[in-house]
């Protein structure tokens, strides 16, 4: 039966490739190029604003990081005596904490083979939705969890070149097929209902809590449920943004998200078609409350794809085919409202669909609509440089 759905599952590949992280391995070598991608290193005063950056404002992230990355085989050995030592650090100052990575890490700028080394930079944050656990007429709109009949398939077993690969389908009978679409969920089919975590009142915050990965909803009663994301249906991610544009609604300038959301209320009949021009659908588990007075509780962020929370302003998503998770990125962008600079240590814990490329990334801006206005407009050129661990291979020069 695994090889058939092996076999069958390979005709689902160009609809439905989904992309695991890439752990950073930990061989000592000379730097090296790595594909369609180069590290070239740098000097510490190459890299614009290293020596005005509160570096410790970053240090919970390297924490957090440093618990799934010393438990990892392919990084423990690179990042073992690194955390070892920040554990011993305590609570370092800016200038400490600053020289701490200076001694530890050395900077590469991240660039492509023709030397381009800016990208695109994008943000997200944790929004704050109103719902309940069981539908009313004011709240209808379902989150669903992981539905039972959806099939994950890794595809390196039959594809070696396709390691981190896998897609998503169901059965039907002897074959195995795309899972449902958007539309088809929304329509019912399949029959989701008992697996509804949550009912939220507007389909359109619904929709971009799928977009962000992670959000809390405030329940009735004043208790607060905070759901991130399971799994997707295999769908490729189709931008309604870019849906709203071709049809002359919004212009590329304007389609921010609170645009798209405005267009959405003033148009709730045609919402749905919309809707469904994107045909990803993202599934959603329950996230329990960190501990009070714990590292997560002092960060309070979602958990990003490394497994840790992510910290507000110092985290980024990354495409680990060139940047692999848990590495710190110093990152050189622009604040979209104010244009001013945003030159910050940052850690890459976290991935998305939609970020694919050499220096691109996605930058976490917080919890709330604070975090939400600035996130929703972001569409920025940015430069990256990695900080890699002294003496360890660089990603994929081995």
């Amino acid at each position: 039966m695994i090889v058939r759905v092996l076999a069958l599952a390979g005709t689902l590949l160009l609809a439905a490739c989904q992309t695991t992280p890439v752990a950073p391995p930990a061989r000592p070598s000379p730097p090296a190029a790595t594909g369609r991608v180069v590290y070239t290193p740098v000097a510490y005063d190459a890299l614009p604003g290293w020596s005005s950056d509160a570096q410790d404002a970053a240090w919970p992230a390297l924490l957090a990081g440093c618990r799934a990355l010393v438990d990892a085989p392919a990084t423990r050995d690179a990042w073992t005596p690194i955390c070892n030592d920040a554990a011993a650090a305590g609570a370092p100052d800016a200038a400490a904490a600053r020289a701490f990575f200076e001694a530890h890490f050395t900077a590469y700028r991240v660039a492509d083979a023709g030397g381009l080394d800016t990208g695109l930079v994008t943000g997200y944050y944790e929004p704050l939705l109103q719902g309940d656990r069981s539908p009313s007429e004011r709240y209808a709109v379902p989150l669903y969890g992981v539905p039972d009949d959806l099939l994950v398939v890794d595809l390196a077993s039959l594809y070696p070149e396709l390691k981190g690969k896998r897609v998503r389908g169901r059965l039907d009978g002897r074959r195995i097929v795309p899972y449902w679409s958007r539309a088809e969920i929304d329509a019912g089919k399949p029959d989701l209902h008992d697996k509804a975590l949550a009912y939220v009142a507007d389909a359109v915050e619904a929709f971009f809590l799928e977009i962000q990965g992670s959000g809390r909803i405030a329940l009735p009663g004043g208790g607060v449920m905070r759901v991130g994301y399971a799994d997707q249906n295999g769908h490729p991610f189709h931008s309604i943004a870019r849906v709203l544009i071709d049809r002359g609604e919004l212009t590329a300038d304007t389609a921010s998200m609170q645009a798209i959301k405005a267009w959405g209320r003033a148009h709730r009949d045609a919402l749905p078609a919309l809707l469904a021009e994107n045909p990803s659908y993202v599934f959603f588990r329950e996230i329990p409350a960190p501990a009070p007075g714990s590292l997560e509780a002092r960060i309070d962020g979602p958990i990003g794809s490394l497994g840790v929370p992510l910290l507000a302003q110092r985290t980024i998503a990354v495409d680990t085919r060139y940047v692999p998770l848990g590495t710190p990125v110093f990152l050189d962008t622009t604040n979209p409202v104010t244009q001013a600079g945003i030159e910050r240590l940052t850690f890459a814990q976290d991935t998305g669909g939609a970020i694919r490329g050499i220096a691109r990334a996605d930058y976490f801006w917080g919890f709330g609509d604070a975090a939400g206005r600035e996130a929703g407009r972001m569409r920025q050129q940015g430069r990256m440089w990695i900080l890699w661990p002294r003496g360890a291979t660089l990603p994929g020069a081995g």
